[in-house]
Parts: structure tokens; sequence; C-alpha cells
């Protein structure tokens, strides 16, 4: 079979699988065509021609401008992340020092590790302390009627 006959194929194929016998009735189905490898690029072509480009509510200039805060913002931020991140070589110390060494290594991550924290404000924080105590007072009653229960019965047991 030949390039073209087996192209015309496809395309009879495909008008087959779209509806084509009715073209005026089936304006809204979009065409997608099969292409070689080396024409893969070829934008999607729809039957309706009456679509209109979006419209950009925002000035290219107001849009580059923001594109450099957000670059500039996260290049700081990327290079205070870097800074704060680096592991500074342990110095060669008497192995008596060594532990309080550690020990402040330890407590200087443990600083930056607390300022990453996102902490819940007020309402968020109450609304998890309420279900902790809710929590806390439904098992309480549970192991109290558990407690309860088992003094009844090795009551009537020992009897």
């Amino acid at each position: 079979m030949s390039h073209k006959s087996t192209k015309s194929a496809a395309k009879a194929a495909l008008g087959r699988a779209a509806g084509s016998e009715n073209k005026e009735k089936n304006k809204h189905i979009t065409k997608i065509t099969a292409k070689p490898s080396a024409e893969a690029k070829a934008p999607v072509e729809t039957a309706k021609s009456d679509q209109k480009p979006a419209k950009t509510s925002q000035k290219p200039a107001k849009l580059d401008q923001k594109a450099a805060k957000s670059a500039a913002k996260n290049a700081k931020n990327a290079k205070k992340a870097k800074k704060s991140s680096e592991e500074k070589p342990l110095k060669e110390v008497f192995i008596l020092a060594r532990p309080f060494v550690a020990l402040g290594r330890y407590i200087r991550d443990s600083w930056r590790e607390i300022r990453r924290v996102r902490w819940p404000n007020r309402k968020a924080t109450w609304k998890m302390t309420g279900a902790v105590l809710a929590y806390c007072i439904a098992f309480m009653v549970f192991i109290v009627l558990l407690d309860s229960f088992f003094t009844w019965l090795f009551g009537l047991i020992i009897k």
C-alpha cells in the first residue's frame, strides 16, 4: 500500500468515526488528523471558526514587573536557604569539648527548624485543644464503664 492510500484510508476511518457523513450536523466535532512524525508538531484543527482569542486582563509591562519581582524574591529565598542549610565543618577541638559543640549545633538546628514551622492561629489552636479534650473525656468514660463492668463481673464470680 502506498503512503497516499494509507493516508486516505486513515482519513476515511477518521471520518467514519467522527460521523462525517452528515457534515452540516457535526460542525462541532473536533478534527484530529494523524501526521507522520516529522510533522507531529502541527496544531489541532477545530471545526468552529468563530472562536475568539482569549483576552489578557493585565498589560504585558505589569506581567513583566511581577515576573521580575517574583524571580528576585525566589533568588533571595534560595540564597537564604542555601546559606542557612550550609553545614560548617566541625573544627578539630579538644575531645572533652566535642559534646558541647554537638549540643550547640543541635540547639542551633532546632531553633532553625522552629522558625520554619507554620504555627496555627488562635482559632485553630482552640479547635485542636477542644478535639483533644473531647477525645480524652470519651476515652475516660469508656475506661470507667469497662472498669465498672469488670468490677461487677468479678463481684459475681467471687461471691
